[in-house]
């Protein structure tokens, strides 16, 4: 097979991750070293850029530059929120056509797969040569056909740790404490909210993820049984979380305001965690309460980074490279879990990643609906890499002299 020669476009579309532009710089670099890559262009603000022709030439830029871009959290080259129709993708296929660009490299969530199933069917239709492959990134952790994703991991450690501080005040200062975590329709990312539990007391006590329906009388209820055993008791709850009609309960707050795309608004506005917190006040006597919405916080933290999430990271962009400029192949790249800890990495069918989520497998969920089981725990621990230390005093007490 003669060797397809032409220009290489890399975006980055949705919400930033800590280790995004490893990705990217790992599809550059990889892809520079190919003598049929002609140029390395990036676009900026993801497909949006593609259409309107903003395009970067990476091929002069430094590899001391590059590396340094991967060491950074956010999207280097910049994101969009854009949600490709046909006609878009078709605008998308015809500039990588007129910039003779062979190789397209997109990284993004299940709809930046979607827009790479129907560029690459555009190509096809048009007889024209392009392998596209998407790149897997997303801090919700619910793309298809991969064990986990890129941006998962980084996210969960600064999920984990905060919530492990917030663990530590609330000890110190008993109340009932509820942080609100990012979470549409997968609770992963509100999971990991439980991965620095060391002591058997430790926050959170409670944890709620959209796959779980939720009354507020069980709400109550177990926030009044937990601060019973614990004397406090720390919340972690998603954004998405619904009532047994699969309603939204933050809609209850905001009256379903929605955002640019229909969606009704969730923790960008604080609205849920007000909401809970509303309830323990006025169904309780608990004086203290508070509740925080991590929002944004939680996708780009500088300095909170999972290593293994950085090297897996890297290397998918490195593998797309390989896939689609050695072996002249489409897809997206996924990664298979194997041994403990270990990974491997493998080709998926667009069309097999594109559109469509994936919720939480119900042996990661208690039967209670308010935690999760040692089976998350095994799962995600790996993921995260190693936390800070966290100890408590340990020393005898000392004998009461005067009586009371």
């Amino acid at each position: 097979m003669a060797k397809l020669e032409g220009k290489v476009l890399v975006a980055q579309g949705g919400g930033p991750t800590a280790v995004i532009n490893q990705s990217f710089v790992g599809a550059v670099l990889e892809s520079r070293k190919f003598p049929q890559v002609t140029r390395v262009y990036g676009a900026l603000h993801g497909v949006r850029g593609i259409v309107d022709e903003d395009l970067i030439d990476l091929t002069e830029a430094t590899t001391h530059n590059l590396e340094a871009v991967a060491q950074t959290p956010s999207s280097g080259l910049l994101s969009t929120r854009d949600k490709p129709d046909i006609e878009y993708c078709r605008n998308i296929f015809r500039v990588c056509q007129a910039h003779d660009v062979r190789y397209f490299f997109y990284i993004g969530g299940n709809d930046s797969a979607d827009t790479c199933r129907i560029v690459n069917e555009e190509s096809d239709k048009a007889g024209y040569e392009l392998r596209v492959i998407h790149i897997p990134k997303t801090i919700d952790n619910d793309l298809k056909v991969t064990d986990h994703c890129p941006g998962y991991g980084s996210a969960a450690k600064f999920v984990a740790q905060a919530f492990a501080g917030v663990n530590l005040d609330n000890r110190a200062i008993p109340g009932v404490y509820i942080g609100i975590v990012m979470g549409r329709h997968a609770g992963f990312l509100t999971a990991a909210a439980s991965l620095a539990r060391k002591y058997p007391d430790d926050g959170p006590h409670l944890i709620y993820v959209p796959e779980r329906p939720v009354t507020k009388q069980q709400f109550l209820k177990d926030v009044k049984a937990a601060y019973a055993k614990y004397g406090r008791c720390i919340v972690a709850a998603s954004e998405g979380i619904v009532d047994p009609k699969g309603k939204a309960i933050v809609s209850q707050f905001t009256g379903g305001e929605k955002d640019a795309h229909g969606n009704v608004q969730l923790s960008g506005t604080g609205a849920l965690g007000d909401l809970l917190a509303s309830w323990v006040k006025a169904e309780t006597n608990i004086k203290r309460v508070r509740a925080d919405t991590l929002g944004y916080l939680q996708r780009s933290f500088l300095g909170c980074v999972s290593e293994v999430d950085q090297f897996e990271a890297r290397e998918v962009g490195e593998k797309a490279a390989q896939y689609a400029i050695w072996h002249s192949q489409d897809g997206s790249v996924a990664i298979r879990r194997i041994g403990d800890y270990a990974v491997e990495y493998f080709l998926a069918k667009l069309k097999d990643v594109a559109r469509e989520s994936v919720e939480m497998p119900a042996r990661f969920l208690n039967k209670a609906g308010n935690g999760v089981t040692d089976a998350f725990i095994r799962y995600a621990q790996p993921l995260i890499g190693d936390l800070p230390v966290m100890a408590r005093i340990a020393a005898p007490s000392v004998k009461k002299v005067l009586k009371k």
